[in-house]
C-alpha cells in the first residue's frame, strides 16, 4: 500500500514538474515574442513621427504636433520595454546603443519642432540630419530585430514577418512622400543615398501583401486583408508615380488606415499561430 502511495506521489510530482517546466518555457517564448513585437513597434513609430513632422513643418498646427508627440511616445514606450526586458536576447551594450541613437533622433526632432514654432519654417540642415538619423536608427533597429529572430528564442511566422515588413515599408513611404509634398527641396529630406525610391518600395509592398495572403485567409483576417488591399489599390499609383500631382492628405490618411489594418492582421495571425 505504501509503495503504491509513493508511486502515485512520485507520478504527481513528476507531472507537476513537467507542467511547471512547460509553463516556464511558454512564458519565456511569450516574453521573447513580445520583445520582437516591441522592436517592430519601435521602427514603425519613428517613421510615423517623421511623417507627421514633415506635415507640421508646412502648416505648424497643434493637431499635427500632437501626432508627432503621440508617435514619439509610442516609440519611447517600446524602447523602455526593450530596455526592461529580461529575455537576454540582446546584450546590454546593444540595447544601450539603440537607446542612444533614439535619444539623438528625439533631440533632433525637438530642435526641428522648435525651429518651426519659433521661426515659422524649418532649418534644412537640421531636417536633413534628422532624416539621416531616422535611417540610421531604423537600420540599427532592423539589425537587432534580425538578431532576435535568429536567436532561436522567438517563434517565426512567415506571414507575421511579412506583415511587419509591410508596415515598416508603408511607414517609410509615408514619411518620404510627406517630405516630397511639404517641401520644395525634398531631396534634403530623403536621407542617405542608400534610401530606396518610392516606386521600388511600392512594388516591395505588393510582394509583401501577396505573401501575407499566401495561406489560410478566412473570417476576420480575410475581411481585414480585403479592406487594406482595397485601400492600397486606391493610393498605389500615387506611390508608383510619385512625381505626379496627387492629393497628399488623402494618401496620408489611407496610408495610416493601411497601417492600422496591418496591425490588426498581425494580431489576428499571431493569435491563430
Amino acid at each position: 500500500m505504501k509503495d503504491t502511495q509513493l508511486r502515485v506521489r512520485s507520478l504527481i510530482t513528476a507531472l507537476v514538474l513537467l507542467l511547471m517546466t512547460s509553463l516556464a518555457a511558454q512564458a519565456q517564448e511569450d516574453s521573447s515574442n513580445e520583445f520582437l513585437s516591441k522592436l517592430h513597434q519601435f521602427r514603425v513609430s519613428n517613421y510615423t513621427s517623421l511623417d507627421a513632422y514633415y506635415r507640421f513643418s508646412a502648416i505648424g498646427d497643434t493637431e499635427t504636433l500632437n501626432e508627432i508627440v503621440a508617435s514619439i511616445n509610442r516609440a519611447n514606450d517600446a524602447m523602455n520595454s526593450i530596455a526592461d526586458s529580461t529575455t537576454g536576447i540582446l546584450s546590454d551594450k546593444q540595447v544601450e546603443s539603440l537607446n542612444q541613437e533614439f535619444d539623438t533622433f528625439k533631440n533632433l526632432m525637438r530642435s526641428n519642432i522648435n525651429d518651426v514654432r519659433n521661426t515659422g519654417y524649418p532649418d534644412l540642415r537640421l531636417v536633413s540630419d534628422m532624416a539621416n538619423q531616422a535611417l540610421t536608427l531604423n537600420q540599427s533597429a532592423t539589425e537587432l530585430y534580425e538578431i532576435a529572430q535568429e536567436s532561436g528564442a522567438t517563434v517565426i511566422d512567415s506571414r507575421v514577418e511579412a506583415a511587419r515588413s509591410a508596415a515598416v515599408t508603408m511607414a517609410q513611404m509615408m514619411a518620404k512622400y510627406s517630405a516630397r509634398t511639404n517641401s520644395q527641396v525634398a531631396q534634403t529630406f530623403q536621407g542617405t543615398s542608400s534610401d530606396v525610391p518610392l516606386d521600388e518600395q511600392a512594388r516591395l509592398f505588393d510582394a509583401l501583401l501577396a505573401e501575407i495572403k499566401n495561406g489560410d485567409v478566412s473570417g476576420e483576417l480575410k475581411s481585414t486583408l480585403d479592406s487594406l488591399s482595397s485601400k492600397w489599390q486606391f493610393i498605389r499609383s500615387s506611390y508608383i508615380n510619385y512625381n505626379d500631382n496627387n492629393v497628399a492628405f488623402v494618401i496620408d490618411r489611407y496610408s495610416k488606415r493601411i497601417l492600422d489594418g496591418l496591425e490588426e492582421a498581425i494580431n489576428l495571425l499571431t493569435d491563430n499561430a
